[in-house]
């Protein structure tokens, strides 16, 4: 499938705001105090420097642009249906000039679900957005093939991924187009847990993003990865077995409970503030 996602470009972004689960919340990619920084609010920072006054300056009464505004609304382990009730009318709400929907992952994962049905509700949610905001960019699934576990779902969230482009071009939504981001393929793009991305690949789909709107950015998202020592096959089996105890296991039980990791989490930045 053709990639057309650095060919779009779009007005002044003067506010944005992000929806959806822990990858856009930005699990894996812990600020130095500790607080989740992600691909959303590297992102931000992209688009707050696009404006055609300094950042430093926003706040100035003489500046017509006014500050450069963001909110974060997402949480990790929400599926749609909660996305839409809980994230979708605050982003309305806000009414910022571009928000990012990123929803249906979790939906996908769990067993039994059809990708077609969860694109029916998320078209529902992309329709009532657009007519609420400014620009919607919507988000397609990674290609999971070198991702244990994940790697099964791979028909699934390739079925949810065709429709999410169909979805957009339907809507005219510009698309983070993520399966065809072929740096996030490499294993240093991910978090311990092989669930969420690392802070280098929380900064390649940033990087990603800002292309897609067409704006210049500091380094080439699909820049080759440099080479890495081999490691043998007793190490890599050792990884994989210390891996499945740490976190597939729990990650497991959780669901087998009804548990979410988003329990009693609530949005970072749950309004429009200045950076």
């Amino acid at each position: 499938m053709a990639d057309d996602s650095r060919n779009r470009r779009r007005g002044i972004i003067g506010s944005y705001a992000a929806i959806g689960d822990s990858f856009t919340e930005g699990v894996g990619d812990p600020g130095p105090d500790g607080s989740l920084v992600g691909w959303a609010d590297r992102f931000a920072v992209l688009l707050a420097d696009q404006l055609p006054v300094p950042r430093a300056l926003a706040d100035s009464a003489d500046d017509p642009h006014g500050s450069f505004r963001y909110a974060n609304l997402a949480v990790r382990g929400r599926l749609l249906d909660q996305i839409v009730e809980e994230q979708v009318p605050r982003a309305k709400e806000l009414a910022p000039d571009l928000v990012s929907f990123c929803a249906g992952g979790n939906d996908i994962l769990r067993p039994g679900s059809d990708p077609d049905d969860v694109a029916d509700r998320f078209e529902r949610a992309v329709a009532e957005l657009t007519q609420a905001v400014g620009t919607v960019m919507v988000t397609t699934g990674f290609d999971t093939r070198s991702i244990p576990v994940l790697k099964h779902l791979r028909g699934k969230i390739a079925t949810f991924t065709a429709h999410v482009r169909s979805i957009a071009d339907r809507y005219d939504c510009p698309v983070l187009d993520l399966w065809s981001l072929r740096s996030v393929q490499d294993r240093r793009a991910w978090d311990n847990d092989r669930l969420h991305l690392s802070p280098e690949g929380h900064t390649r789909v940033a990087l990603r993003a800002a292309q897609v709107l067409g704006l210049e950015v500091p380094a080439d998202p699909d820049q080759v990865w440099p080479p890495q020592i081999h490691r043998g096959a007793f190490e890599v089996r050792r990884d994989d077995i210390q891996w499945a105890r740490e976190y597939l296991v729990p990650w497991i039980g959780r669901r087998l409970r009804g548990e979410s990791s988003g329990d009693h989490v609530e949005a970072k930045r749950p309004d429009l503030l200045p950076l």
